[in-house]
């Protein structure tokens, strides 16, 4: 799938983590992977091996199990990376449901 801009693939991101479920365990990943990141960059360097293995790990039991789908990453690593960190701050701040809102329900793309 090309995407022009990275507003365009927030729509095809958000459509990807429909489920709340989904975006609760992304939350749990992301929070996850910053407090190892803290961590390693304060006492032991080492642990930063475990970040994206636990934030990336947890996401992706999430498509596969819960959502059902293929996780973004694999074909927009850099714009899905993105993605998680802007949909972690709107759930932090409380307002994912309100962009889900704002988007309203869009098609999916196809990728062929």
């Amino acid at each position: 799938m090309n995407f022009r801009s990275m507003e365009e693939f927030w729509a095809y991101y958000v459509t990807q983590h429909s489920k709340r479920s989904t975006r609760r365990w992304h939350f749990t990943g992301t929070l996850l992977s910053i407090v190892l990141f803290i961590y390693s960059l304060l006492f032991n360097w080492w642990f930063v091996v475990f970040v994206p293995i636990c934030g990336y790990g947890i996401a992706w039991y999430s498509h596969f199990f819960v959502e059902g789908n293929v996780p973004a990453t694999f074909g927009h690593p850099v714009w899905s990376f993105l993605c998680d960190f802007r949909m972690f701050g709107l759930m932090l701040t409380g307002k994912m449901d309100r962009e889900i809102k704002r988007l309203g329900k869009r098609p999916i793309l196809n990728g062929f």
